[in-house]
């Protein structure tokens, strides 16, 4: 598995649910946030996904909910990838809080679209080293 990459958050109001606490469906936006970001860092685009024919799908995500979090905390949500055979990866991530605590934990299992075939590819890490700049920070080399 990759080193995890991270982005800080902070938790704004209109996140929050009726009882103060961000809202169950805001973690996955924050997770998404993070999987973006890397990608990014990493030298991948949106549009160089498309003219590359493929696309970045999810499979299936959980979410383990460890400890609250209220508007104008700070969190990092943090982003690593693990590769095994096959057409599908794991991506790992946590919310954790300005005191090291973990908030939630997300796993998701993803895969690469070919768009045209409308199916996964068979090497979604080679689609990543292809296109990457830097794909060390997806644990590839």
């Amino acid at each position: 598995m990759s080193e995890p990459f991270s982005v800080p958050v902070t938790v704004r109001g209109y996140e929050t649910d009726v009882q103060g606490h961000l809202n169950q469906a805001v973690y996955l936006n924050y997770a998404e946030h993070a999987r973006w970001s890397l990608l990014h860092a990493a030298g991948i685009s949106q549009s160089a996904l498309i003219g590359s024919g493929v696309g970045p799908v999810a499979l299936e995500t959980t979410i383990r909910y460890k400890r609250e979090l209220l508007a104008g905390d700070e969190v990092e949500v943090t982003c690593a990838f693990a590769w095994g055979g096959g057409k599908t990866f794991r991506i790992e991530q946590s919310v954790v809080k300005a005191d090291g605590s973990v908030a939630a934990e997300i796993t998701a299992v993803g895969g690469i679209l070919d768009l045209e075939k409308r199916k996964l590819v068979a090497d979604p890490a080679e689609v990543f080293k292809k296109l990457a700049s830097d794909p060390g920070l997806f644990g590839l080399s």
